[in-house]
C-alpha cells in the first residue's frame, strides 16, 4: 500500500485539510490572475452492465483516429481531460498491461503542446476481477495509478476517478450499473470505495511525480424543494459535497453526513481513515449540467407518475428544478460561489454540455463561460470552463444502461465519413483565443430562460435558504443576461402557407430563432428589387426558401412545377443573399436523379433528371450555387409531418380509417423523410454555416406501398382497403432513394413513423411534445431516497 503523509489537524471551517494558505482572501479578485482557461474533454465513460462494457471510445470511433487530437490542437485548446483507462488498459492485470493506445495518444498530445488531464477509472467498476464493492478496488487501482506515472513521469494532472458521487448514485443506489445495488448501504460502500481508491492512486502518483495534482471531479448541482420536504432538500445538498469532504479530511464526528454513515453501518474507524489521510483536490471539479438541479414536491398530481418516488417518510416527484422554478435557476456562478467558500481552492467547470440543438448547445456554453467570468468577478478562484463531450456521446438518453446507438453531437459531428466541425467548435476557438462570440443566434436566449419552453410544470418560488445568499441568488440569473443586448437577426422564411414552412415557423419558435414567415402576399421572390428592399428591412442573418417544395404524387401524375419557386425565385433570392452577405438555404429533390441506380443517391452522383420538376430543380441547384457557393442545397425525399394533412401517409391513414380503397404503386423506391427531422437537421447546418450540397432524409428505402402498409400498422389502422400495388406510370424514377456522403443526419424511418404517430395524437399543435423537453441529457432519475 503506497505510504500516505498523515495528518490530525481539523480543517478549519472553509478550508480543506491541504495544508496550504489561500493566496487571496475571500471578495477579492485573484491579483495577477490569468485570463479564464478553455479546457476540453472526450466522452470516455467505459461502464459496465451486467456483463457487458458499454464503451464510449469505441463508440464513437475515437479509438482508432489519432488525428482527432490535431483536431481538438486546432481549436485553440491547450488542456484535454484524457483517459488512459484501467478498463482498456489493463483489462487481465497489469503484468498483461497493453500501453500501445496511450503510449502513442500521450505522445501525441505532448507534442501538440496539449497539457493532459489523465482519467484512470471514468464511471467504470474496474476490470472484471473486482468491482466497487471488492474492499481491494482502491489498491488495485493504486497500482495501476503507480504504473500510469511511471510510464508517463511528465503527466502532472490526474483524475484517478470521475465523479465518484454520481457513479455510488448509478451503481449503488439506482441498481443502473455494475454491481447494481438499490440500497443507502450499497451506494455508501461504492462511494467509500471510490474515495479511497482516489487518495491511494494520488500517493502512489506522487511518489512518482511529487508536483502531481488531483483534478477531483463530480456532478453538483442543487435540490430544492416544497416546505413539506425541506428536509429531504437539507439532505441531499449536504449529500452533494460528500466527495470532496471525505478527500479533504471533513467528515468526522459533528459533521452532518457522519450519523447517517454510522447508522448505515459504516465502522467509525472506515472514516476516520480519511481524517488521517487527506487528500484533498488541487483543483476541484465541477461538472455542471441543466438536469442536476432538482425539485422535490409532495404535491404528486402535478407530475407524471414516471417522476414519483419518495424515502419512506414521504412520497414525492422528483423532477428538473429548470422546469419548475418560477425564476429558473441561479447559474453556475453561484454553485462556483458555493464551492469556493467551503474549500478555498481553486475550481474548475471541468464538464459543460448541453444535449440539444445547435444553438442552444452553444447558448448554455456562453452562459456557463460568463457564469465562470462572473464568479471570478465575484473572487472566486476559477481557473477553467471545460467543453464536454467534443465528440459527442452515444446513449446517455438511456443513461448507458444499453447500447442502443443513440448519439448527440458535441465540437464534432460523427455521422459522416470523418468528423465535421459544427458551430460550436467554431464558438471554442473564439473563448480560448479569449475573444466574444458573436454568431447571430447568441443574441437569443437559451431554452432555460424562456419560460414558455422551460416550464413544464405549475412554476414554484421555493424558500430562500441562509445559504442562498442575496448576493449569490443574483449571480448568473442577472449578470449573464445583460449581455445579449442586441435586437436579434432573423431567419427570413419564405412559403409560409406550405408544410415545409409552416414546420420551420413552429420549430424556429421552440428552438427560440428569431424568424419571419413570408407568404406570396407578402413578397414576390422572383422580383430581384422586392426581395432587395425585404432584406433590407429585415435585416436577417440567413434566408430560408421553402415555397414550392412538393413532391409528385405517387399515382404517377407528376407535377409541372412552378417555375417560379423552383428555378426563378431562389436564383434571385441566392443574389439578393451574395448582395448582403446573408447564407442562404434552399430545397431540391430525388427527383433530379433518373433512377437507374440500384443503390440510394449520394450528393456527387450526376443528375439525369426526367421530368419537368427535377429538371427545374437541378437547374435551380446550379444556378444557385454559381451565385452564391456559400448557398446549403438540402435534396429530400416525399415529405411528411403531423401538422400537414395532404401528405402521403397522413391522406392514406384518413382513407384507411374512413374504410375508403388504397392504391398506390409499388415498384418506385423513395426514401420519406419526417419534416420535424428535416427541420431541425436543416437549422442546425445552416447555424453550423455548412454549404453545398446535401442529401437529407430518414433512414430507410421503402415503395409508396410499403409505406403505407408501415404507417397503418403503427397507427392501428387496418389494411383491409389497401389495394394490391398498381404498376408505376409516369415521370417517377424507379429508383428514388437518398443517402449521404457527407453525414446521416436523420434517423430511421421507422423511428420517424412512430414518432409522427405519436405526434399527430398529441394534443399540443403549436409545438412538438419531443421539444418541449430539449435534448438535455444527462445522469438523473426518479431517487430512491438514501
Amino acid at each position: 500500500m503506497p505510504s500516505i503523509s498523515n495528518s490530525n489537524r481539523m480543517p478549519a471551517a472553509g478550508e480543506c485539510d491541504n495544508g496550504h494558505s489561500q493566496s487571496h482572501p475571500l471578495g477579492a479578485a485573484p491579483t495577477g490572475a490569468p485570463a479564464l482557461e478553455l479546457w476540453a474533454g472526450i466522452e470516455c465513460t467505459v461502464n459496465r452492465v451486467g456483463d457487458s462494457y458499454l464503451d464510449q471510445i469505441e463508440a464513437s470511433g475515437h479509438a482508432h483516429r489519432l488525428d482527432d487530437l490535431d483536431r481538438v490542437a486546432g481549436l485553440g485548446v491547450r488542456t484535454l481531460r484524457y483517459p488512459v483507462l484501467w478498463e482498456r488498459t489493463a483489462p487481465d492485470g497489469l503484468e498483461r498491461a497493453d500501453w500501445t493506445w496511450a503510449d502513442e495518444r500521450l505522445g501525441h498530445l505532448r507534442s501538440l503542446g496539449v497539457r493532459p488531464i489523465v482519467g484512470l477509472v471514468h464511471h467504470g467498476s474496474g476490470p472484471r476481477h473486482t468491482s466497487l464493492v471488492d474492499p481491494a478496488f482502491p489498491a488495485h487501482l493504486a497500482a495501476y495509478a503507480r504504473a500510469v506515472a511511471q510510464r508517463y513521469p511528465w503527466v502532472d494532472r490526474y483524475t484517478p476517478v470521475n465523479e465518484p458521487l454520481t457513479t455510488a448514485r448509478f451503481s449503488g443506489l439506482y441498481g443502473h450499473w455494475y454491481p447494481h445495488g438499490q440500497d443507502a448501504l450499497t451506494f455508501v460502500r461504492v462511494l467509500l470505495t471510490e474515495c479511497r481508491a482516489v487518495a491511494l492512486a494520488m500517493a502512489a502518483i506522487r511518489e512518482v511525480n511529487p508536483r502531481a495534482q488531483l483534478v477531483q471531479t463530480d456532478d453538483l448541482g442543487k435540490t430544492y424543494s416544497t416546505p413539506t420536504l425541506a428536509y429531504q432538500a437539507d439532505f441531499d445538498n449536504e449529500r452533494r459535497w460528500l466527495t470532496w469532504d471525505l478527500l479533504c479530511g471533513r467528515v468526522r464526528p459533528g459533521h452532518r453526513m457522519w450519523q447517517f454513515l454510522i447508522r448505515l453501518g459504516i465502522p467509525a474507524g472506515e472514516l476516520e481513515w480519511f481524517l488521517d489521510h487527506p487528500c484533498p483536490s488541487d483543483v476541484l471539479g465541477i461538472n455542471y449540467y441543466i438536469t442536476s438541479g432538482r425539485f422535490l414536491d409532495h404535491r404528486l398530481e402535478r407530475y407524471p407518475q414516471a417522476f414519483h418516488g419518495g424515502n419512506g417518510r414521504h412520497r414525492y416527484a422528483d423532477v428538473e428544478a429548470v422546469r419548475v422554478l418560477a425564476n429558473g435557476l441561479p447559474g453556475p456562478a453561484a454553485l462556483l460561489q458555493e464551492a469556493w467558500e467551503r474549500y478555498q481552492v481553486p475550481v474548475a467547470i471541468t464538464e459543460a454540455h448541453l444535449g440539444s440543438t445547435r444553438e442552444e448547445q452553444m447558448r448554455w456554453l456562453v452562459d456557463v463561460w460568463h457564469g465562470a467570468q462572473d464568479a471570478r468577478a465575484a473572487g472566486v478562484d476559477v481557473q477553467a470552463v471545460t467543453v464536454w463531450s467534443l465528440f459527442g456521446a452515444y446513449d446517455w438518453d438511456s443513461l448507458v444502461t444499453r447500447p442502443a446507438g443513440h448519439y448527440e453531437p458535441g465540437a464534432f459531428d460523427l455521422r459522416g465519413a470523418r468528423p465535421r466541425a459544427t458551430a460550436l467548435a467554431g464558438l471554442l476557438s473564439v473563448l480560448a483565443a479569449d475573444r466574444e462570440p458573436s454568431h447571430p443566434v447568441l443574441d437569443s436566449p437559451g431554452w432555460w430562460r424562456r419560460p414558455e419552453q422551460r416550464l413544464l410544470y405549475p412554476s414554484v418560488r421555493p424558500q430562500r435558504r441562509p445559504e442562498d445568499g442575496a448576493s449569490r441568488q443574483r449571480g448568473a440569473s442577472t449578470r449573464s443576461r445583460r449581455r445579449s443586448k442586441r435586437p436579434p437577426r432573423p431567419l427570413v422564411i419564405t412559403g409560409a402557407a406550405g408544410a415545409l414552412g409552416d414546420a420551420l415557423g413552429r420549430l424556429c419558435t421552440v428552438r427560440g430563432l428569431e424568424h419571419r414567415l413570408l407568404a406570396s402576399q407578402d413578397v414576390d421572390i422572383a422580383d430581384p428589387e422586392a426581395v432587395d428592399c425585404i432584406l433590407s428591412e429585415l435585416e436577417p442573418w440567413a434566408l430560408v426558401h421553402a415555397a414550392g417544395c412538393g413532391h409528385p404524387a405517387p399515382e404517377g401524375r407528376e407535377a409541372t412545377g412552378d417555375r417560379r419557386a423552383s428555378m426563378e425565385s431562389p436564383a434571385v433570392l441566392a443574389a439578393g443573399a451574395a448582395r448582403r452577405g446573408v447564407r442562404l438555404l434552399t430545397f431540391s429533390s430525388d427527383l433530379v436523379f433518373d433512377g437507374g441506380k440500384d443503390a440510394p443517391y449520394v450528393e456527387s452522383d450526376p443528375v439525369a433528371p426526367q421530368g419537368v420538376y427535377g429538371r427545374r430543380q437541378a437547374e435551380g441547384e446550379t444556378c444557385v450555387l454559381a451565385t452564391l457557393p456559400a448557398a446549403l442545397v438540402v435534396r429530400t425525399g416525399p415529405l411528411f409531418g403531423p401538422w400537414d394533412e395532404h401528405n402521403f401517409v397522413s391522406a392514406t391513414l384518413r382513407r384507411l380509417a374512413s374504410g375508403r380503397p388504397v392504391a398506390v404503386v409499388d415498384d418506385a423506391l423513395v426514401s420519406p423523410t419526417y419534416i420535424p427531422d428535416l427541420v431541425d437537421a436543416c437549422l442546425d447546418l445552416l447555424v453550423d454555416g455548412e454549404c453545398g450540397r446535401w442529401h437529407l432524409a430518414n433512414v430507410g428505402a421503402v415503395t409508396w406501398h410499403e409505406l403505407a402498409g408501415l404507417a397503418a400498422g403503427l397507427a392501428g389502422v387496418s389494411t383491409s382497403r389497401l389495394e394490391p400495388p398498381a404498376m408505376r406510370t409516369g415521370g417517377q424514377p424507379r429508383f428514388g432513394a437518398l443517402g449521404s456522403e457527407r453525414g446521416a443526419l436523420l434517423p430511421p424511418l421507422d423511428v420517424a413513423l412512430q414518432r409522427y404517430i405519436r405526434d399527430r395524437r398529441a394534443a399540443h399543435v403549436n409545438r412538438l411534445p419531443d421539444k418541449a423537453t430539449p435534448r438535455a441529457m444527462r445522469k438523473r432519475t426518479t431517487r430512491a431516497a438514501a
